[in-house]
Order: structure tokens, then sequence, then C-alpha cells
């Protein structure tokens, strides 16, 4: 068994914003897998699915970003999926808007999701980094990832979220390492 969470803020007033990608790629996987994520659990939302073969509980985080550690190593906990067996997808400002990467262990590079992740479970999680740029010259790191895709971005964004919801499937089918020489190697399609 598998635990995908994406990461995001809950609410309204967050929803269509780039720190929100993993949400999206969740809802994505739960759209193909024909389930719903609506069980409140662990201080997430939560649904079971059938993802690149596997039993997985896909999950959304429902505290702020920054919290998101909590309910991930609760949810780990409460299934008895190991750390090397959790799928974290967050936005990541060192990667070009629409690339995706698979990454397994490693610092938080100052994503404060990843950061409290860390805390809660250690560094082995995987994850699956979405792309979103870095902010423009003068622009807050935090004001950018809380902002609205641009109109640009936003026209882009369904075929940037199947390739992240991809790059899960790829993790949870065939292992990390498999996935990375995949979708680490070749840049946006």
């Amino acid at each position: 068994m598998h635990v995908v969470v994406g990461l995001g803020n809950p609410g309204a007033r967050y929803a269509d914003t780039r720190h929100n990608v993993g949400f999206l790629v969740v809802d994505t996987l739960a759209r193909r897998a024909a389930t719903s994520i609506d069980r409140t659990q662990h201080g997430a939302l939560t649904g079971k699915a059938v993802v690149g073969g596997q039993p997985t509980v896909l999950a959304k985080p429902q505290q702020f970003m920054n919290l998101s550690g909590g309910p991930t190593q609760r949810l780990a906990s409460f299934y008895d999926v190991p750390v090397d067996k959790v799928v974290v997808v967050h936005d990541e400002v060192d990667l070009p808007f629409g690339d995706v990467r698979v990454k397994k262990g490693g610092g938080h590079g100052g994503h404060n999701g990843i950061r409290d992740i860390v805390k809660h479970l250690g560094a082995d999680c995987i994850r699956v980094r979405v792309g979103v740029s870095r902010p423009p010259e003068g622009w807050d790191t935090a004001d950018y990832v809380l902002g609205r895709w641009s109109a640009d971005e936003h026209a882009e964004l369904p075929e940037v979220v199947d390739r992240a919801a991809d790059a899960v499937e790829a993790v949870v089918r065939s292992g990390p390492v498999e996935a990375m020489n995949h979708f680490n190697t070749r840049g946006r399609a």
C-alpha cells in the first residue's frame, strides 16, 4: 500500500494558486480511479484508490501547508505504510513551470510543507515535484506561490497536472528509480 499526499492549503481562497498544485494532482488521480476524496481522516481528506495497480490512500491535508507533516505522519502510521511508500506531490519554485521531477529523500529546499513532513516522517519519502518557476524579480516567494496562475500557465495546467499524475502512477507501479529515469531525463513534453 502507498499513501499519496498532495500538498496545498484548504479553502476557496487558495484553490487556484500555485501552492495547491499537489491538491490538483491528487484530484486527478482520484478522477482516474473513479473515486472521491471525501473522508475526513487524521487531519486530511482521504479516499482509497488503485493507483499504478496498487492499493493507495489519496490524501489532501486540511491544515495549512506548513503543518502538512502531522496529518501525513498520522495517515502513514494508521495504514502502517513505511516512509518510502509515502509519495508527496508539491509545487517547486526551483523547477521551470511545467517540469515534473521525482525525488527520493533529501532536504526541504525551503519548502515549508516539505520541512514539516521531514520533521514528522524523516526525509525518505518520495516526492513528485511540479515546477512553478521562480517568482519574477522583486516578488516575495510566498506571495508568488500563493498567487493565482497566469493565463498562459492556466492554459497549460491540465497537461502539467496529468504529467505529474503519470509520475505518481509510475512511482507506485515501478518504484522511484524507474520513475526518476523516465521523468527526470526528459523535459517538458
